[in-house]
């Protein structure tokens, strides 16, 4: 079903699931297109972003931000234009960076609204490489990894949002750049497309020894964002006084219990302590949004001088967005995964 000027689709949390999400974890419902009132705009969703950090919000476990209640709208990044406006500084046309959610129509009195402008050259793009994927690979890696000509950068999802900008930023820098990522395509990408070093399949049987031969100095920057048995591989290779930014564990999303076999944390702890590791955890805006004309300057320009490349992968339809979201959980996005809701 497209979108339509009548009526408001919205996916709404129907339950709170149990490991994986499914076909039954959210409800597509219909309703009123709502009124603006003072000092309020209508905006209409053109572009849903899809992040793993969404399945956190679906859970009522204690988190960095409220998760989502039962019957209400599901959290999400969007691109929107404006339908009309009582707010300063916004009017009909322009395209905002807004958090509409997973619905078609939504009101705002414009805090945390970005414009855009009438019209930008690539909208969707301030969801993935000039939005939030960008700006957490952008300061996690230059404000907490710290990266120095010459050292070793390994990151997991290489070929994601986040991954393949790390990996791009490190060889700007001056790094020998490390990726992981699932299959030999990605990994293909990450080398001949992306400049990557080197990129390891986490699917062979053999990839920790992989990892360790595409490592012969060790590892002095790991991005962390998956967890799981990749970061068991890394931690061995990790160099004295490494530092590890870490903005996600996306393997461990779905997960109901601890993993099974022999408690390792005190050979993590030991590894950190032995090696002076640095591990920071991190949310980007509340941790460097102050610097987000920094990133936006930055970033822009590398971009468009072609330093930067970016994959985006756009889905059509509201309608087809939570089924793309449990594929993203699982690893099968290949770019940045978006859901193009509006028909611009």
């Amino acid at each position: 079903m497209t979108q339509s000027n009548k009526i408001n689709r919205q996916h709404v949390l129907a339950e709170r699931p149990k490991g994986e999400p499914t076909a039954d974890t959210l409800h597509l419902v219909e309703g009123e297109i709502p009124t603006p009132g003072k000092g309020q705009m209508l905006l209409r969703t053109e572009y849903l972003s899809l992040d793993p950090y969404m399945r956190g919000r679906m859970s009522d476990a204690p988190s960095y931000a409220a998760p989502v209640e039962i019957g209400g709208v599901m959290v999400g990044g969007t691109v929107a234009q404006v339908v009309s406006s009582d707010v300063k500084g916004f009017e009909a046309g322009d395209f905002v960076l807004s958090f509409n959610g997973w619905q078609d129509y939504a009101l705002s009195d414009g805090n945390g609204v970005t414009n855009l402008g009438k019209s930008p050259a690539h909208p969707s793009w301030a969801l993935g490489i000039m939005g939030m994927p960008g700006f957490t690979a952008w300061a996690g890696l230059t404000r907490i990894g710290e990266p120095k000509a010459g050292e070793t950068i390994a990151v997991a999802a290489a070929t994601g949002p986040v991954g393949a900008t790390v990996g791009q930023i490190g060889k700007i820098l001056g790094c020998r750049v490390v990726g992981i990522a699932g299959g030999a395509e990605k990994c293909a990408y990450a080398v001949n497309e992306l400049g990557f070093d080197a990129c390891i399949d986490h699917k062979a049987a053999d990839f920790a020894d992989q990892l360790a031969k595409a490592s012969p100095d060790g590892i002095d920057v790991y991005f962390e964002n998956v967890g799981g048995k990749v970061l068991d591989a890394v931690i061995p290779l990790l160099n004295p006084n490494a530092r590890m930014p870490v903005c996600g564990l996306v393997s461990q999303y779905n997960a109901t219990a601890l993993p099974e076999g022999p408690d390792r944390m005190n050979w993590l702890m030991g590894q950190i302590l032995r090696k002076k590791i640095k591990v920071q955890g991190f949310i980007i805006f509340d941790d460097f949004g102050h610097l987000y004309p920094e990133f936006a300057a930055e970033m822009g320009a590398w971009v468009e001088a072609g330093k930067i490349k970016y994959r985006e992968e756009i889905i059509d339809g509201l309608e087809n967005a939570p089924k793309a979201f449990i594929g993203l959980l699982k690893g099968e996005n290949f770019g940045k995964r978006v859901i193009r809701v509006g028909q611009n």
